[in-house]
């Protein structure tokens, strides 16, 4: 469910590497499991009057803030025909208001040595600002104006539906992994609105307009469809006024529920060929679709970011020992998954051959690795390994500042809660051997997959 961003440095060009964030995100989750009694975030929480609600997470090693406005509205919220909405949108929001000037709010975080950036997924899109704490409200009053004065013209529309346009066609269609990878996210969701790009398709971006932009920003930018959530050197004593004076003053809204298309029973293995003269690596990719922690058989959901530690977290992870190492097949492979999604998920694999091995090759030696987890499953030993490598890993939950706010973010955009986030590690700790082996073959099912080959074109 590809995230994109208004900027280069969190705009990723590629499913891939999507995949990478959401996997980079989930790995911060995973950070936090150490002993749940220790609260690795100790996040302290409120909600205003207008429903908003506000999330603070003290950290004070340095005087700096994280300051992260969160919407439950995704790109698999967009109506019909208008693919890219909620993107376009977010590039939209820096654009001025009835009181600052296009670009004038970056102007100010810059003069004010901050940093800042938004990005949109299928689930939600979020906007932050990282700044040194005494200008923290500076953010608040500016970040609160755009929530509900956002001012565009048609001049301006036209010309930001231009530079995402041209993003689209830089970033995903001159990309071949892009492109694959795309196109196989459009066969493995059948029905669902996931099966969509969240850049969009072009000629859906191209009939985008003002009134489209508008018509998505009433419905789903309220106060009682976000969260607040300031990270670093703050107290919730502190944020609360400032909160309150800003965001509490913003009427709330009706918003309306946000009801997605059913995916039917998948009943057909898919298979997606790439071809492109742009190819200079082969790639073999497997997507299966999953279970999240809220829809689908959730029970499996624990147990699947198990295995996927076991199949791939490092260099003496199953898949990178066998098809890197001992045979020599591959020059990369792994494994990803994110249970993060607020409907289905979805479960990935992706191999490289090294020069001179065929894809075929790779592909059947990639199968018997899933085919062996499905009749032995794992071992007592890559168990507890995976769940050390989990622990050893929550030391580092506090050293980025972004970490905490984005965990939090994505995890209450997609319906969960502080408790449920604070109790991941007790529930990882409870996987057992036979959870494992259950998740596996409900989800490795060849019906329920999509591969794909990215292969070089000869030019003639």
């Amino acid at each position: 469910m590809p995230p994109t961003s208004r900027s280069t440095p969190l705009r990723l060009p590629s499913w891939l590497q999507v995949l990478a964030l959401s996997f980079a995100v989930l790995g911060a989750i995973v950070w936090m499991a150490g002993q749940a009694a220790a609260r690795v975030f100790d996040p302290e929480t409120f909600t205003l009057d207008n429903g908003m609600q506000v999330v603070v997470v003290p950290n004070h090693r340095a005087p700096i803030v994280t300051h992260m406005v969160w919407y439950k509205v995704g790109a698999a919220d967009e109506s019909a025909g208008e693919s890219g909405n909620a993107h376009f949108l977010e590039h939209l929001l820096f654009k001025g208001t009835k009181t600052l000037a296009p670009g004038e709010f970056s102007e100010i975080i810059q003069l004010n040595g901050g940093r800042e950036n938004a990005f949109t997924s299928q689930d939600y899109t979020a906007y932050f600002q990282t700044i040194a704490r005494d200008r923290l409200e500076i953010m608040m009053k500016h970040e609160a104006d755009r929530m509900t004065n956002l001012v565009l013209t048609d001049d301006v529309v036209a010309s930001e539906r231009d530079v995402v346009i041209e993003e689209r066609r830089s970033r995903t269609d001159n990309n071949p992994s892009a492109k694959l990878f795309e196109t196989m996210q459009a066969a493995l969701y059948l029905n669902h609105p996931y099966r969509l790009p969240v850049i969009g398709w072009q000629h859906e971006i191209e009939a985008l307009n003002t009134e489209t932009a508008l018509a998505f920003y009433r419905k789903w930018y309220a106060p009682n469809n976000a969260i607040l959530i300031v990270a670093g050197d703050v107290t919730a004593e502190e944020v609360r006024p400032l909160a309150e004076k800003y965001y509490g003053v913003i009427p709330a809204r009706d918003v309306p529920e946000r009801v997605r298309i059913e995916e039917p029973p998948q009943t057909s293995a898919r298979r997606v060929i790439h071809e492109s003269p742009r190819v200079r690596q082969p790639l073999l990719a497997m997507t299966y679709l999953a279970p999240s922690y809220r829809r689908g058989e959730t029970e499996h959901a624990y147990a699947l970011q198990v295995l996927d530690e076991v199949l791939s977290g490092g260099s003496t992870s199953r898949l990178y020992k066998s098809l890197v190492v001992d045979k020599k097949l591959a020059v990369s492979v792994g494994s990803r998954y994110s249970a993060s999604a607020l409907d289905l998920s979805d479960f990935n694999f992706y191999a490289s051959p090294q020069p001179g091995v065929e894809l075929e090759a790779l592909e059947a030696a990639l199968r018997a690795e899933i085919d062996a987890v499905l009749k032995d499953g794992i071992t007592a030993k890559e168990l507890a390994s995976a769940k050390r490598r989990k622990r050893a890993e929550s030391v580092y939950a506090r050293d980025n500042l972004g970490t905490a706010p984005r965990i939090i973010g994505i995890s209450l955009a997609t319906g969960r809660t502080i408790e449920e986030i604070e109790s991941w590690p007790d529930l990882i700790d409870g996987v057992t051997l036979e959870q494992v082996l259950a998740a596996a073959r409900a989800v490795f099912r060849d019906e329920s997959s999509v591969t794909g080959l990215l292969l070089p074109k000869p030019t003639s």
